[in-house]
């Protein structure tokens, strides 16, 4: 089974180009299922109903998202209306929405996908670990394949979910930070693991935003609006062949791609 996930969309930028190359990816790709975090794809914070409907009519079957699930006040209707939206599994309980689901491709396998945010440099939700590890097994009853969105700050506790869950999922697979990194790899156990999947928005930017607004706050310390960019839009993820019968990963490869 062959899976994308993309990394944080950022604004409409980053929406552009998953409308733009998402339909010819998945053809070149060969691929099943389709998974985005999106947390970022409203104005640069945030999701709206209207966003969410444009990138699962460009293709993307389930999004996932993190600390700024919450920035639009439409969000707590639309998280429990709309299944194919995921926010972090580790909220407490009684949080608006759902953290994990299952979900078909379109050769009628199911995929499980569960969203869980980091703790360290973040706001201080339920233990990551132990949500997640229970969301796996929970899903481990209809299906053995599994994709964790781990949306932390710090390498160190994205690599640590990896080891905790190898074995369990599919693929851990980090976003946040923006910035594809190079650490791809099978962990012993059969998952697939990389500690960021990187952005689909402006490369010319400092993580989507504008490079003057963001130098404008960090030499004056003074409060600054931050505008997305425009400029050297990519689409950055990884495409991800899964064994549907045992859930292992056969294999990891990160892409790249300009607008």
């Amino acid at each position: 089974m062959k899976i994308l996930f993309i990394g944080d969309i950022v604004g409409s930028p980053g929406r552009n180009a998953v409308s733009r190359l998402l339909p010819g990816l998945k053809e070149e790709l060969s691929l099943d299922f389709v998974a985005a975090n999106a947390e970022n794809a409203a104005g640069g914070s945030g999701i709206t109903g209207r966003v969410a409907a444009e990138l699962f009519d460009a293709g993307a079957d389930v999004l996932t998202s993190g600390d700024h699930i919450w920035k639009k006040r439409e969000i707590f209707d639309l998280v429990d209306t709309e299944p194919r939206l995921l926010r972090p599994v580790n909220f407490p309980e009684g949080s608006p929405g759902a953290g994990w689901g299952v979900f078909k491709t379109r050769k009628g396998f199911t995929v499980g996908v569960v969203n869980v945010q980091g703790r360290v440099f973040m706001e201080a939700l339920e233990c990551p670990f132990k949500t997640a590890m229970k969301a796996v097994e929970t899903i481990a009853r209809d299906t053995r394949v599994i994709i964790v969105d781990m949306h932390a700050e710090a390498t160190s506790e994205k690599v640590a979910l990896g080891w905790y869950l190898d074995g369990k999922a599919s693929a851990v697979l980090g976003t946040h930070t923006h910035i594809q990194t190079a650490d791809e790899r099978i962990l012993p156990s059969g998952t697939a693991y990389i500690t960021d999947v990187g952005m689909v928005g402006p490369y010319d930017s400092v993580i989507g935003r504008r490079v003057e607004d963001v130098l404008a706050r960090f030499i004056t310390a003074i409060p600054t609006r931050f505008e997305v960019a425009q400029d050297n839009v990519q689409v950055h993820g990884v495409v991800l062949d899964i064994d549907e019968r045992t859930g292992r990963a056969c294999s990891i490869e990160r892409i790249q791609r300009k607008v």
